[in-house]
């Protein structure tokens, strides 16, 4: 309680001398510790040197020195300072890989059980609602123990793999974490000082390969019930079929002949589905639990189904954008870019933009304010193996329709190898789903919040029309469909800009004509 009162009352000067505090359950021993504070005062870069921790010696077995605090959120303990882990083990955990994300899901590793790492050396590659980021290294040393699979959900904090450090490693790790508690915060969070149990971490659960863990999670076998038979006990696959055909999970006859199955299975990593295949388990259900874009999309999706939408449908005449591409496509001398519809569509989409600003904007509903967006980062929903992803293209109105269609390129790219960046899918100020690349002749868009305009484009198909002297033509026509945010737009409103929109489309030489 003494401990608590002072910290309350001025926790960093408290800084200079917590750590020479021991239990107040055993006040004699209390002293022996506070005889250390001259010695500690008297040398003040007692943290610089390494392993040099004279007042961290506890004479007394079983009593702890152990006092954890934190930050604005951020936890520090003196686990690393009273008893650095030299050539111990140390938990790698999951960082904070972005503003409001709690877990991601683990994609790959890099590294196995056993593997030496330098530092900064990519560990394994994890994928949140926003984008898929690599997690490298703050040591160098060995991999002691992995503990999760890819497919499994970590949270952010949370332990990814164990490793024993090298020695410099953790004394470089001590004077970094020295250096943080240094900073002054005039917001500084109460600190709450307890006393724990000071316990070396342990390398135990069974020796196997991340492959053959997330086998043997997939068939339902614990494998830490398992005693390998592979070198210094390690788990190999032939012992989680052995087991699983013991307990009844396989039958035996299935875990011998469809050994090289189960062998394809753990080079692969094929789901479950072609586990269940394999082993004759058809026709049951299954769960398949939501990850990356699919997340996001039950975020943003449930967000939409609380907006007040209406829809404004018209059909647009492309005869003369057909003819444009086609003209692109003849003039190409770069084999590497390929011209489409969608980059014309793209820029007469932001010069429509200039006029009716309101459709570029976003809505705060808690402030009741709108903010017309100066950027035109215009979203492209895009269907991926991995989900729908909506990364936007930034500064439209400054792009000419070559740099459009390269940028759009890099983006399909990046979007179909799952590498897009947080950058990439954020920012966005209004939203186009070309629906029609995949078939349709239109669809209601849902709008992605908080921007208040999403629009829907159908496939470009021949079809035959009137002219004015009632002859019958044939026309490429394309039919659109905007979703708008009653809250902030009205019909005429989207009309009238659609009508302008129309007009670059349909006449190219206007959109060229008021191009900057």
């Amino acid at each position: 309680m003494i401990c608590r009162k002072i910290c309350r009352r001025n926790p960093w000067s408290f800084s200079h001398w917590w750590r020479c505090v021991y239990p107040t359950t055993t006040p004699q021993r209390a002293s022996s510790g506070l005889g250390s504070l001259a010695l500690a005062r008297a040398q003040p870069n007692i943290f610089v040197n390494r392993r040099t921790f004279p007042f961290f010696e506890n004479h007394h077995e079983g009593d702890s020195l152990s006092i954890p605090f934190g930050t604005k959120g951020c936890n520090f303990t003196t686990h690393t300072l009273g008893d650095p882990p030299v050539g111990g083990v140390v938990d790698v955990p999951l960082a904070q890989t972005g503003e409001g994300i709690a877990e991601c899901e683990l994609l790959k590793w890099f590294v196995q059980e056993g593997d030496q790492v330098e530092e900064f050396q990519p560990l394994c590659e994890v994928q949140s609602d926003k984008a898929t980021i690599e997690i490298t290294s703050r040591y160098r040393g060995k991999v002691s123990k992995v503990l999760h699979v890819p497919g499994d959900i970590v949270k952010v904090g949370e332990t990814l793999l164990k490793m024993v450090v090298d020695e410099n490693a953790v004394s470089d790790q001590c004077s970094e974490t020295l250096e943080v508690i240094k900073v002054h915060d005039s917001n500084t969070s109460e600190l709450d000082v307890t006393d724990s149990g000071h316990k070396k971490a342990k390398l135990g659960g069974a020796l196997s390969t991340p492959a053959v863990r997330n086998f043997a999670k997939q068939l339902g076998v614990n494998i830490e019930d398992l005693h390998g038979s592979g070198k210094e006990g390690r788990v190999l696959k032939e012992d989680v079929l052995n087991y699983a055909a013991r307990e009844g999970i396989l039958k035996e006859s299935s875990a011998s002949s469809d050994d090289s199955s189960a062998d394809e299975y753990l080079e692969r990593d094929q789901k479950l589905t072609e586990v269940a295949s394999t082993y004759g388990l058809k026709f049951d259900d299954r769960i398949v639990p939501l990850r990356g874009f699919q997340r996001a999309m039950v975020k943003s999706m449930t967000l939409a189904a609380k907006i007040p939408h209406f829809h404004y449908v018209d059909e647009i005449n492309c005869d003369a954008l057909v003819q444009l591409k086609a003209s692109f496509q003849n003039e190409n001398s770069d084999p590497g870019v390929k011209h489409t519809f969608l980059p014309v569509l793209i820029k007469s989409l932001s010069m429509a933009l200039n006029k009716y600003p309101l459709l570029n904007s976003c809505f705060n509903e808690e402030l009741q304010e709108v903010t017309l967006k100066g950027l035109h980062n215009i979203g492209i929903a895009m269907a991926t193996p991995h989900g729908l992803v909506v990364p936007n293209i930034k500064k439209v109105q400054c792009l000419s329709i070559l740099e459009i269609t390269k940028e759009l390129s890099r983006l399909q790219q990046l979007a179909s190898a799952n590498k897009l960046s947080s950058d990439d899918i954020t920012g966005g100020t209004i939203t186009l789903s070309n629906i029609g690349a995949i078939g349709g002749k239109f669809g209601s868009p849902l709008i992605n919040a908080p921007e208040v305009s999403i629009i829907a484009m159908g496939r470009i198909q021949k079809i035959p029309q009137f002219d004015g002297d009632g002859n019958i033509y044939p026309a490429s026509i394309v039919t659109v469909n905007i979703g708008a945010d009653h809250r902030v737009l009205d019909g005429a409103t989207v009309a009238m800009f659609c009508n302008e929109w129309k007009l670059f489309i349909e006449k190219p030489e206007l959109l060229m004509l008021h191009m900057k």
